[in-house]
């Protein structure tokens, strides 16, 4: 019978080969679709990196929660955004990092603000957590931490292969 660290780490490398080939077949998308308009050979050359750049970023967050699937919070809440971000184009909702309450006293408003606990900034950071209790929220983040981990041992395996 297999160790619980066994099966962690087989689900771990699971998650590797999945996110690799999810994220080079991505990439490769990328990489035609710059092709056909223009590539690198436009105008300004700063546009055309930084759009580039957010690609690169949108294919290893789709290919990371795509690889996880919908089991986590998280993944689905990432691939939820991704998918209707066509439809919102790019306009992003501002949040406020402090609450304000409103207090009326004797004809006066005052507002009372309060600072965010941690468990409120890490709601914020990861995907999905602002539906979480903190138990769960704890769980995904730990989960969503040991993917990103991933995430950068892959890419890092990338460049350095092709530095090579």
């Amino acid at each position: 019978m297999a160790s619980k660290h066994t099966i962690a780490t087989r689900h771990a490398q699971g998650i590797r080969a999945r996110f690799a080939s999810r994220f080079l077949r991505s990439l490769l998308r990328v990489r035609r679709s710059s092709n056909r308009f223009g590539g690198s050979q436009s105008n300004d050359e700063g546009i055309g990196k930084r759009i580039r750049t957010d690609r690169i970023k949108i294919a290893a967050y789709a290919a990371m929660a795509r690889a996880v699937g919908p089991r986590r919070t998280w993944s689905r809440a990432l691939l939820f955004k991704l998918r209707n971000r066509a439809r919102i184009h790019g306009v992003s909702r501002k949040r406020c990092l402090v609450s304000e309450k409103k207090r009326v006293t004797r004809n006066k408003v005052v507002a009372i603000s309060r600072e965010p606990s941690r468990a409120d900034t890490l709601r914020k950071l990861v995907p999905g957590g602002d539906s979480m209790d903190t138990c769960v929220l704890l769980e995904e983040t730990a989960h969503y931490i040991k993917c990103l981990a991933t995430q950068v041992t892959v890419m890092q395996s990338i460049a350095d292969r092709l530095l090579l």
